[in-house]
């Protein structure tokens, strides 16, 4: 399962900085609007001290870590959703993303100016959440007239104007899609709208060093602190010195870790693993799966063929240490097609081909 995280911002609030910094790899961090024009994408690995432990048993050929896709999309000024600034490219962009990391402003640098005079991150995230809210109001005003010419014919398509009027409602006081209180069938349906303001958002504050600590609350949602030169200067260390490094500022995990853990929570993901000779390997999943379900995010022929899951809990096979002993033990389980796979499962697939 992939997984596209689209970092937004206004211009010059450090997005690309940061984005450099996450993925460890180059991109254009410059003093002046647009300096990013088409969008950069870094691929990182998903930290997981749990597959270390694993390895630590196993002694695989390779570690395999499930990774996040982070894509660094142009800035957003006043008036996107009418094409101004970058407007029809960065919506283009945003939609194409599982979930949307916005970062706003809170570092003080006289040398980098600010897109709107003065470092106001209320108003920055004003700006960006109206520009948003535009945006699926214009794409609603064209879907209404369609929904309604094909609930006149067909009946089943109801569902889906009426939700679209809802929200249309909605949007208009300035709410965004995602907060709407929907049933499972009204969200299915305002799935296929394609809004922006439905993709889980998270916030990050790019702050000062001496903010890291700080409690910080964006549009009443709490918001991940992180230094773009604190996380720049992680780059560079060994596991030990990053370790000692952030224990010095007061921290437990990087920017990265918290800003992933944010991303897999939001969007309701959790890991199970495979163990053998040839490879640890990490996979990502939706929290509820069943069995069968997480054999496709290996190879949809696992899926189709799926006939059971052996599943040994992570407790059990850290504990125990590994697979014949959890076995011996009686905590290696044959599972089946209803089984929901938990968080951590170290799993093998039986399949039909």
């Amino acid at each position: 399962m992939s997984l596209s995280i689209g970092i937004v911002g206004l211009p010059n609030v450090g997005k690309s900085t940061l984005f450099t910094a996450l993925t460890k790899q180059g991109g254009l961090a410059a003093n002046y609007p647009f300096a990013t024009i088409d969008p950069n994408v870094g691929i990182v690995r998903v930290p997981d001290e749990r597959l270390q432990k694993l390895a630590d048993i196993v002694h695989p050929a390779r570690v395999v870590p499930a990774t996040v896709e982070f894509v660094d999309i142009a800035g957003l000024v006043k008036g996107a959703n009418k094409g101004e600034g970058l407007g029809n490219q960065f919506l283009a962009n945003i939609r194409q993303c599982d979930a949307i990391c916005e970062v706003v402003r809170y570092f003080k640098d006289p040398d980098v100016m600010h897109v709107e005079g003065s470092i106001n991150p209320d108003n920055d995230v004003e700006t960006i959440n109206t520009e948003l809210v535009l945006a699926d109001l214009a794409t609603l005003e064209r879907a209404i007239p369609k929904l309604e010419k094909e609930a006149k014919r067909d009946k089943e398509s109801a569902p889906r104007l009426a939700i679209a009027q809802r929200l249309q409602a909605w949007l208009n006081d300035g709410n965004r899609a995602a907060t709407l209180d929907m049933s499972e069938d009204e969200r299915a349906a305002a799935h296929d709208l394609f809004l922006l303001t439905l993709k889980p958002m998270i916030y990050v504050a790019n702050c000062d060093e001496d903010q890291l600590n700080d409690t910080i609350t964006i549009d009443d949602e709490p918001a991940i602190p992180i230094c773009a030169q604190v996380e720049s200067e992680l780059i560079d260390l060994s596991d030990d010195e990053a370790a000692e490094y952030l224990e010095s500022l007061g921290l437990e995990h990087s920017g990265l870790e918290n800003l992933i853990r944010a991303a897999y929570k939001v969007l309701g993901l959790q890991s199970f693993f495979t163990a053998g000779p040839k490879e640890v390997r990490a996979w990502t999943t939706r929290i509820g799966a069943c069995a069968p379900e997480a054999a496709g995010v290996i190879h949809s022929d696992f899926e189709r063929g799926f006939i059971k899951a052996e599943t040994i809990s992570y407790n059990d096979y850290v504990t125990l240490g590994g697979e014949a002993q959890a076995r011996e033990a009686g905590k290696l389980r044959i599972e089946g097609k209803d089984y929901v796979v938990a968080d951590g499962d170290i799993m093998v697939f039986r399949f039909n081909v």
